[in-house]
């Protein structure tokens, strides 16, 4: 019997791996000037505009209380249709590895957090990568 699969896009916060199922995202662009927005919410860094639409850009680091800094040089932006009514939104992160195919059987589920943005950690190789889900909380 085949196992359930799916494919995620690792990506890199601080020294950490992470990743996300591929069906959220709309595209993933190099980060620019950002617009930043008074009295915005501390994980909001801003908006961009990307080819005509207005992005809002969060830093998931924050959102995820990750203290670490990094390059923060590529944003991955999710597609509007999957996030529900947030309108067009984009993560901040230090690194894009790689989309790779996840079997369902090896995700840990049993080692994670009441954290409803995280859906389990996943062993690659010789570390963890931690899955993510973008629309479990409000705040990404």
């Amino acid at each position: 019997m085949a196992t359930a699969s799916t494919q995620v896009l690792e990506f890199g916060l601080g020294e950490e791996s992470y990743c996300l199922d591929i069906a959220y995202i709309d595209e993933i662009v190099d980060a620019g000037e950002l617009t930043r927005i008074p009295n915005s919410p501390p994980h909001v860094e801003g908006v961009m505009d990307l080819r005509g639409r207005t992005t809002s850009i969060v830093d998931p680091k924050r959102v995820f209380g990750i203290g670490s800094e990094g390059s923060r040089n590529r944003i991955i932006v999710f597609d509007p249709e999957e996030m529900g009514d947030g309108g067009a939104v984009g993560w901040v992160v230090d690194e894009v590895y790689q989309v790779v195919r996840v079997a369902t059987d090896d995700v840990d589920e049993a080692s994670i957090s009441d954290d409803e943005s995280v859906r389990g950690v996943v062993k690659r190789d010789d570390r963890f990568v931690v899955w993510v889900d973008p629309v479990a909380g409000d705040d990404a």
